[in-house]
């Protein structure tokens, strides 16, 4: 990935997208304080209704005409309709390779949007998420549908949809010292750790840094298990961190960063078992639900299959036109699904990787955030901002949902019942959390 000189924090919206900033002189009332995160943890169980109205939208408050983001249409200068056409004019994708894209709406589906897989069902903005660098956007995720990790500034952020609060679970600007210590251990402490990727899976949240950074806490226990810096290089970001199963059923973490290298971790002592390098810097990696393959992406148009014991690289897979960012195994693992800068999706079939199976296209950027829902009825894909598409596949990825929102999405996730899909939203005055519902056909209910 590009090198990015990021000294501070800060949202990635003007630089690189040329975002038309809503203005934020209407969004409170002089006699309404505006809220901060002293309140997100508040002892008080009638804070939050209290300020709901104003911060908040429910799924009856948007059956009733309200704007699902809060965005005062009506106070504006501009309709809805009016500044989507003017984003979808304005709005430059980032582009990393000037390759002739000209054939490639032939190649992809046409996909009918006009469905309904997840409905609207709340959104929050007392929790919103921040983003560090423009090209990464895995920084939320879901372990339930109640429980959703984001970051924000320097905190990771749980979110309770149960209670609708949040609780800082980790602060990195603060000095981080690990508890799991033993000689020769590469444990190091850590402070001021602005946090790139993250992952929340078997107890277990990861978290990869700025400066090459890796962090691993365990839910149930108090402080930082690990940290330190696992790669050295000056542009040498952690671009992904994951935690999988091998194929013996042993837990392990893996990490991909900007030094072109992927390297395994045993979950439980963080040793490392494998360290496998690469002809470019690698993007994202993610491991088939066997635990056999790794799919490697970066800063190439060909993506990688490789062999999750070796590292040795075992197919390539040629089609993108520019550098990809992200990647998904469908539950079966026979389909990995890879998000391009190229504005599309590729779907292959791992039994025949002379072509995609099939392409997708995004409305106007980078497919940079994919996900599978765990029975492999849906795909997710996130664009860097404003669009996320929602793909049956027993339709063959033709059938779709497109929810359309305005800012920079800093994540997607299912949650892995299924019921439940999540989407951080990066903006200054419209950073929020929402979160959508899967639409269920009771068919039983018509005869009450």
């Amino acid at each position: 990935m590009d090198q990015f000189n990021n000294d501070d924090l800060e949202y990635i919206v003007d630089d690189y997208d040329d975002f038309l900033e809503f203005e934020d002189d209407h969004i409170y009332e002089d006699n309404e304080p505006k809220r901060n995160s002293d309140y997100l943890d508040s002892d008080f169980e009638d804070d939050f209704e209290m300020t709901k109205p104003k911060t908040d939208t429910s799924a009856l408050e948007a059956r009733e005409g309200k704007d699902i983001q809060g965005i005062p249409w009506e106070r504006l200068n501009y309709t809805r309709d009016k500044y989507r056409e003017t984003r979808l004019k304005q709005y430059k994708n980032y582009e990393n390779l000037s390759l002739s894209r000209d054939q490639l709406d032939k190649e992809c589906l046409e996909v009918h949007k006009g469905n309904n897989f997840y409905d609207f069902q709340f959104n929050t903005r007392l929790v919103k998420s921040t983003i560090v660098h423009f090209q990464l956007r895995n920084l939320l995720w879901a372990t339930s549908k109640h429980d959703v990790y984001l970051m924000q500034n320097y905190s990771v952020m749980h979110w309770s949809s149960l209670l609708r609060r949040g609780k800082e679970v980790l602060n990195v600007v603060k000095p981080i010292v690990p508890t799991l210590k033993r000689p020769g251990f590469l444990a190091q402490p850590l402070s001021r750790v602005q946090i790139s990727t993250m992952a929340v899976k078997e107890n277990l949240m990861l978290a990869g840094g700025f400066q090459g950074e890796l962090i691993c806490k365990n839910l149930n226990q108090p402080g930082v298990t690990f940290c330190s810096k696992i790669a050295t290089d000056d542009n040498a970001i952690t671009n992904a961190v994951d935690v999988y199963r091998n194929h013996n059923g042993s837990l392990r973490v893996i990490t991909a960063n900007n030094d072109a290298q992927v390297r395994i971790f045993d979950a439980e002592s963080l040793s490392c078992l494998g360290c496998f390098k690469y002809d470019w810097s690698v993007n994202n990696t993610s491991v088939s639900p066997d635990g056999k393959l790794f799919a490697i992406l970066g800063d190439n148009a060909e993506c990688l299959l490789a062999d999750a014991n070796t590292g040795k690289v075992t197919g390539n897979l040629r089609g993108h036109l520019d550098y990809s960012f992200a990647s998904a195994w469908h539950p079966d693992g026979r389909i990995l699904a890879t998000g391009n800068q190229d504005t599309t999706c590729r779907l292959w079939d791992i039994r025949n990787l002379s072509q995609s199976l099939a392409v997708v296209k995004g409305r106007m950027g980078a497919i940079r955030s994919l996900k599978f829902t765990s029975d492999g009825r849906f795909l997710a894909m996130a664009e860097p901002a404003d669009f996320v598409h929602i793909l049956d596949s027993q339709s063959g990825y033709v059938e779709g949902q497109e929810i359309d929102l305005f800012g920079e999405i800093a994540g997607i996730a299912f949650s892995p019942d299924t019921e439940a899909l999540f989407v951080g939203i990066a903006d200054r005055t419209y950073g929020s959390l929402l979160e959508f519902n899967r639409k269920r056909c009771n068919l039983y209910l018509d005869s009450i």
